[in-house]
């Protein structure tokens, strides 16, 4: 019997330097894509999926983010003084339940399988997902919520994956193929950061993750992997071996790095036509700015 994922992991203990100096003071979770912290989009998409308890993998320097999601008394008050319902029914979405959010700290940076592990107390023996909020999608249904849909039929552990060029695949995870079922595939491998000329596929493994414990007990003995950081593809991995049970699945939707500034830049344009409050005057604007360049070329 597949038990029901209600927990979930966010690794948000980086420092994020390629966005400095921004990030000197406001934790890089925080910074607004449109009007909401990226960690908003990471937050409602796992509410979206029937999760129920949200851990945060954090380090020094965070406490803006555990601001964020607590009560605003003194902002609540005054916009219901002056009977601004809209904001104030805003502002609550982003308020979390007592004792719903836990925070642990990884006080070294030694990878992203490290900083899941700092979690393994929290868990207990249950499957968990792990999302990581520098990737925002945009999808009709988000995208834990279809891979929640999946992994229902399959159990095991599922990894969101998407088709990337065949340069770019030494940025990402990347899987090796034993079937391909459509929207699910089976994995027979997993590569952190190939070369081309190596890898197995082009298919990526993007910030999605829905896990068994066995993956947490993999972490445990902390292996060395690529970039000398312990990689969470690496404990992954070895369920391949250990039960056979690893799945890709191509999701539905777009996913943006927020990473990099690029992809953060995309993904405010994207979001930001999207908003039907917005897209009038913004998609005016940008038609004129594409406009004048190419009347200047």
């Amino acid at each position: 019997m597949k038990r029901e994922v209600t927990k979930a992991i966010f690794p948000v203990a980086g420092l994020g330097t390629r966005f400095l100096p921004a990030t000197k003071s406001v934790p890089k979770e925080i910074m607004t894509l449109v009007d909401r912290p990226l960690i908003q989009y990471a937050i409602d998409e796992a509410r979206a999926a029937g999760i129920e308890e949200f851990i945060f993998v954090t380090s020094r320097g965070k406490s803006a983010l555990e601001d964020y999601f607590d009560v605003a008394p003194i902002i609540e008050a005054d916009l219901r003084a002056k009977g601004k319902t809209e904001l104030l029914e805003i502002l609550k979405a982003t308020d979390m339940d007592s004792g719903a959010i836990a925070y642990v700290r990884q006080q070294k940076a030694l990878g992203l399988g490290h900083a899941v592990w700092c979690a393994r107390r929290l868990l207990g023996d249950e499957p968990f997902a792990v999302l990581l909020p520098d990737d925002v999608i945009a999808a009709e249904k988000p995208c834990l919520q279809q891979m929640m849909e999946a992994y229902a039929e399959t159990g095991g552990n599922m990894v969101a994956t998407m088709e990337v060029p065949m340069d770019k695949v030494s940025s990402y995870g990347v899987l090796d193929v034993a079937e391909d079922m459509g929207a699910i595939v089976r994995a027979k491998g997993m590569v952190e950061k190939p070369k081309a000329d190596v890898a197995p596929s082009n298919l990526a493994v993007i910030g999605r993750y829905i896990l068994t414990p066995r993956v947490m007990d993999n972490l445990h003995a902390r292996k060395i992997g690529a970039g000398g950081e312990i990689q969470l593809t690496d404990a992954i991995a070895q369920e391949i071996v250990n039960s056979n049970d690893v799945y890709g699945f191509r999701f539905r939707g777009q996913r943006f790095d927020c990473g990099s500034k690029a992809g953060f830049l995309q993904a405010t344009v994207a979001f930001g036509l999207a908003r039907d409050d917005l897209n009038e005057e913004f998609s005016q604007y940008l038609g004129e700015i594409v406009a004048m360049r190419q009347a200047a070329e």
